[in-house]
């Protein structure tokens, strides 16, 4: 795994979020993941539509179903899932600044949770989901291995997993590394970023099986130009972006050169998105182990 030199916590994560929140909603939208482009002719309000698609058709929902959404972000995917899918969903953030709009923004009566609560020490029951997703989460936490077992944990047997991974290369260049990589983790608040087979190590560890394992980095791509060219244009239309940039209270203004890293990241092909689905093992050793554990008051 390629860690960053100064280790995020999850307050770091927190504050990120909370200080760039009006610019990820105002620059993207309050969906905060990817656009996935199938026919390269999409808007980006369709590509982020997309790559939700490709998540649902993974977690095999059914009416009555409850659904775990780990770093849930403002809720809208996990809205979207329980009005269309009527199914229940709980989801979780770090972020005080998402959960407050999450919860504001959820329609009474529909089925949607949110709660501020840190996956590595969630307080979650044991066996209490059909299905888990995480859209670009795992990247903010530092006990990857733990982010499985905890998924097993909560999870049914046989119960459903999807996951969406920012990941590095499996052999990168050292530029990439010092350049690339490693920034990206330090400015993004990530305590580091793991492989393709880091991440399929860690969660057969946890009892799963992998069904697929899909890397759709050209297909995401394109949404790290379009937000970096929507906040140029914001430096140049709304004050309040330059006073942003200039305040040295505000520590994650690094991001809008992190933007460009990623750009770059994903044209050399140092960094890497994929779509993991599995499913938990019903006979698994680990699953067993995890679903006797208790959770801490």
């Amino acid at each position: 795994m390629i860690a960053s030199n100064q280790p995020a916590t999850p307050d770091d994560v927190a504050r990120h979020y909370d200080q760039l929140d009006r610019f990820y909603r105002q620059i993207w939208g309050d969906h905060v993941h990817h656009g996935l482009w199938l026919t390269g002719r999409e808007t980006s309000e369709q590509a982020t539509r997309n790559l939700l698609n490709a998540v649902v058709s993974k977690l095999h929902l059914t009416p009555g179903m409850e659904l775990c959404d780990v770093g849930c972000g403002y809720g809208h995917s996990a809205r979207i899932i329980a009005s269309e899918q009527q199914v229940k969903v709980t989801g979780l953030t770090i972020s005080p600044a998402q959960q407050s709009y999450a919860a504001s923004a959820t329609p009474p009566g529909l089925p949607a949770t949110f709660l501020l609560e840190d996956w590595l020490h969630n307080k979650r029951p044991a066996a209490a989901y059909d299905a888990l997703m995480a859209i670009e989460s795992t990247e903010h936490m530092a006990d990857k291995a733990r982010v499985f077992s905890e998924a097993a944990r909560v999870l049914k047997p046989g119960g459903r997993l999807v996951i969406c991974a920012w990941l590095a290369h499996e052999t990168l260049k050292p530029w990439h590394h010092r350049h690339l990589i490693e920034p990206i983790c330090r400015e993004g608040r990530m305590p580091g970023l793991g492989t393709q087979s880091e991440y399929s190590h860690w969660m057969t560890a946890a009892g799963f099986h992998i069904e697929e394992a899909r890397d759709v980095s050209k297909q995401v791509a394109r949404t790290w130009p379009i937000c970096a060219w929507r906040f140029i244009l914001g430096t140049l239309r709304r004050p309040t972006y330059i006073r942003f940039l200039l305040d040295p209270k505000n520590d994650n203004r690094i991001f809008a050169l992190t933007m460009l890293r990623l750009w770059l990241a994903y044209h050399t092909g140092a960094m890497r998105y994929v779509i993991f689905s599995a499913f938990l093992q019903t006979s698994s050793k680990a699953h067993a182990k995890n679903a006797s554990l208790q959770v801490s008051p």
